[in-house]
Formats: C-alpha cells, structure tokens, sequence
C-alpha cells in the first residue's frame, strides 16, 4: 500500500516525568481517511522521550507505508521548534533520538512539523493514554 502523502498527529507522555510512559499516533492519507493507528507502552522513561518515541514510530510506519510526503501535527512545541531548527537539541537523551529521526527524515521529498493546541490531538493523547492505562498507574480523572 503506498500513500504518497499522509497526516501524523502523535503525542507521548510519562506519569511522573520520569515515570511510566506511553505514545499514541494516528496517520491519515491526504483524503483524511485514517491509515493506522499507534498505541505503545514505553516503561518508564520522560514526557519529551516519550514525544520523540512518537514521532519516530509514526515515521517508521510511514516508511514501511513508503509514503513520500509527512506532515506532523504535534501538541510538543519544543519537540516541533527542535525538529525545525528553531532549538537546539541539548538534552544528552534526547539528542540519539533526535538523530534518528533527522536520520529517517532525509528518505522523504517532505517533511513537515507543526505544533497544534492539545485539544486538536485528542485521538493521539488517547492513544498515549490508553497505553499508559494498560500498564501502569491510572489516570486520575
């Protein structure tokens, strides 16, 4: 199945940063029909690796979906100013998966990172949570 263009929305999150974590991921083809879905129980480990495990899952998929054209909506906007350029990546934890990511990123015609507010990521954030739910401490509602 080749798509060539697809929507990512991801998130990732940690109860405790550190603490047990989770990311959640929703592709989409250009015609906004979604294309698969992510739900990944990390261990423990932070909110921002967490994000960062997101984005390169999703992109992993997407490789294998051998899309040509990505554009990611996240609600991290250190995770999406890091990815384009606008930060530095000085977190020694963060920066192998950054590395990856930008590694993958060249296998595309386009890339694109764009920060969205939390309520427009709700499907990912429940993705991320549903896999946190699954294998650690509940959400406290």
């Amino acid at each position: 199945m080749s798509k060539e263009k697809l929507i990512i929305y991801c998130d990732g999150g940690s109860r405790g940063n550190p603490g047990p974590a989770g990311l959640g991921a929703v592709i989409y083809d250009e015609d906004k029909n979604k294309v698969f879905e992510i739900s990944e129980f990390l261990g423990v480990t932070t909110n921002n690796q967490a994000e960062y495990k997101g984005v390169l899952q999703a992109i992993k998929k997407a490789k294998e979906l051998k899309a040509k054209e990505l554009t990611f909506y996240l609600d991290s906007e250190l995770i999406v100013k890091q990815m384009n350029g606008q930060y530095r990546v000085k977190n020694r934890d963060l920066i192998p998966l950054y590395m990856e990511i930008r590694k993958h990123v060249l296998e595309f015609q386009k890339v694109e990172f764009n920060h969205v507010r939390r309520e427009y990521n709700k499907e990912a954030d429940a993705l991320a949570n549903m896999a946190m739910d699954e294998h650690g401490p509940k959400k406290k509602r």
